[in-house]
């Protein structure tokens, strides 16, 4: 046969085949290779020039004799669907190169196969749609389908589901740049899918947002790699950097009744927000105790409009004292939550309203609520001072955020000089500049910002030197203890903070302050201001306002704190 009857006879069987059975052509690809003198065909296709860029395709060789060669010829193909498709055809090591006529004929077999290739791909289209992401990922859908799908053939018993989530990933972008990011993330994905193995599965619910199904033995293989793991995204340099994650589990019981993978999501997505911001556990396993606090959250979203309507969460100050003249000089406002009777803690709703956006309602409810005290304050004549109210992070995502605050301020009347927004760092590069377009706005229009509990993050210090704040609030775990030195840890990193804010200009106050020993201790180090129990705890607003109206804090023989009043 000559060439003529080889390709028509390829043709006819490309044109008969089903997807993946390009191997039924092996006998008449052998006979064309062999008159063409190829040694070697190999087809990788990608999804898209993204997928290209990472090198993550898939290789179908078209024909491989098994014998020493090089690759002599290569041609690239993007079809309608925007899949790319490469195809590099190999001669014999030494042998004579191809004639032009040959050239000719092993292009003509490349694009036949490419089309067989092309059309394949597009057949597997829409499941690649309904099931990948457009970084290659399997998605959500494809997640649910393989637990149903488990869930009828061999049951989950022995299995186990996770909640994955990157640790300052912004961070890792920002380091190291996007692409070597997407790069390194795509790595420490394919890590976790070789330990889960074929027997389970990892997708990507969004972002840097995964979730994992995996056999219960190999559960902790798998989190101890969560828990860090160094991957290299220099492959030149050997350059590493190391990765993280918090997790929330759900280990599957043995009577464990299946009725949708929703149930299962709720728990692990559950569990995986418990640990990623209590801030305690980088895993956390899901228990009944979580299934008692979704209750609670469906109770308070469905009750949390009427006790707005009602004014049911209330204004409580805590006082802010100069510690060299005993004067109070401030407040932080605080809210606590007079429901049926009893005073609600703000540990039992705050987390429950982070987790959605009635958190940004309450905070302007406080502004607003603050703003009518101090106005009732200096209509009084009384002395008024700066009080501060903490905005959730959560307010970020407002682009009118600044005008909305102005809003409030300036509706009440209140000179600007009187309110302090209390803001903590953020979890994104994005939020970051919204959150120093929020400072900045504030400080041109003479209302000051505080950093709250500074030393906590893990970017405080580009917080502070990227954003003029005007207030360093410095967080009681960086407050010595009684029984620490002054060359314990925590008495230098306090010694420096305290120096740092100084000479940087700007207002340090102590939170946490309960002993008299660390009174004395912020005294030494020349910081001035103190907010704790040692001299208030949060109080109502009319016990606040005795406060206020006193003026001044004194200290009597045995250290205890005890007001003046100038009106006795």
């Amino acid at each position: 046969m000559d060439f003529r009857d080889l390709f028509i006879e390829l043709v006819k069987q490309l044109n008969s085949l089903k997807e993946t059975e390009f191997f039924e052509t092996r006998i008449i690809m052998k006979k064309l290779c062999d008159y063409l003198r190829v040694e070697r065909i190999a087809t990788t296709t990608y999804a898209n020039t993204k997928l290209e860029a990472l090198g993550r395709g898939d290789e179908l060789v078209a024909f491989n004799s098994g014998r020493e060669c090089v690759e002599a010829l290569s041609d690239r193909i993007v079809n309608e669907m925007m899949n790319v498709i490469t195809c590099r055809v190999y001669i014999a090591k030494g042998a004579e190169p191809w004639s032009d006529t040959e050239k000719e004929q092993i292009r003509l077999v490349i694009e036949t196969i490419s089309v067989y290739v092309s059309r394949s791909r597009i057949q597997a289209a829409a499941d690649r749609f309904a099931f990948f992401d457009e970084d290659g990922y399997h998605n959500l859908r494809f997640f649910i389908r393989h637990i149903e799908r488990t869930a009828q053939s061999t049951g989950l018993k022995g299995m186990a589901a996770i909640h994955f989530n990157f640790k300052h990933f912004s961070v890792v972008n920002q380091q190291i740049g996007r692409k070597a990011g997407s790069f390194v993330m795509h790595s420490f994905v394919e890590s976790v899918g070789r330990i889960v193995g074929r027997d389970g599965i990892v997708c990507r619910m969004g972002g840097d947002n995964f979730v994992s199904f995996v056999k219960k033995e190999k559960l902790d293989v798998v989190l101890h790699y969560l828990s860090g793991s160094a991957i290299v995204y220099n492959v030149n340099s050997g350059d590493r950097i190391m990765i993280s994650a918090t997790a929330g589990v759900f280990v599957i019981p043995d009577d464990f009744v299946y009725t949708d993978a929703g149930d299962i999501l709720d728990k692990i997505i559950a569990s995986s927000t418990e640990a990623r911001t209590n801030g305690k556990e980088d895993v956390v396993f899901y228990n009944e105790k979580m299934k008692a606090s979704k209750d609670r959250m469906s109770m308070l979203q469905r009750i949390f409009p009427e006790a707005m309507a009602k004014e049911e969460f209330l204004v409580y100050y805590q006082p802010k004292i100069d510690i060299t003249t005993g004067k109070l000089i401030g407040a932080e406002a605080l809210c606590r939550w007079y429901h049926d009777g009893r005073l609600i803690p703000p540990m039992e709703f705050i987390p429950l309203l982070e987790q959605g956006l009635d958190i940004c309602r309450l905070d302007f409810y406080m502004l607003d609520h603050v703003c009518r005290d101090i106005r009732r304050w200096l209509d009084n004549g009384w002395e008024a001072v700066r009080v501060s109210v903490n905005l959730s992070r959560k307010h970020m995502l407002d682009v009118d955020l600044l005008d909305h605050i102005m809003d409030v301020i300036d509706r009440n009347k209140i000179p600007h000089r009187y309110i302090e927004v209390e803001l903590t760092e953020t979890t994104t590069d994005i939020e970051f500049r919204d959150l120093k377009r929020v400072v900045s706005g504030l400080q041109q229009l003479g209302v000051s910002t505080s950093v709250d509990d500074f030393g906590m993050g893990y970017s405080s210090l580009n917080l502070i030197k990227e954003i003029p704040w005007d207030v360093l609030k410095i967080d009681k775990s960086f407050l010595p203890l009684d029984n620490d030195d002054e060359f314990s840890t925590r008495s230098v990193m306090f010694k420096y903070v305290v120096a740092m804010a100084k000479e940087m200009g700007l207002e340090c106050i102590a939170e946490g302050v309960e002993t008299l020993a660390q009174v004395k201790v912020l005294k030494n180090n020349n910081c001035e201001l103190a907010q704790g129990f040692f001299f208030d705890k949060p109080l109502p607003a009319e016990e606040f306002e005795k406060r206020l109206r006193a003026s001044r804090y004194i200290l009597d023989n045995e250290g205890n704190v005890v007001a003046e009043s100038v009106l006795q």
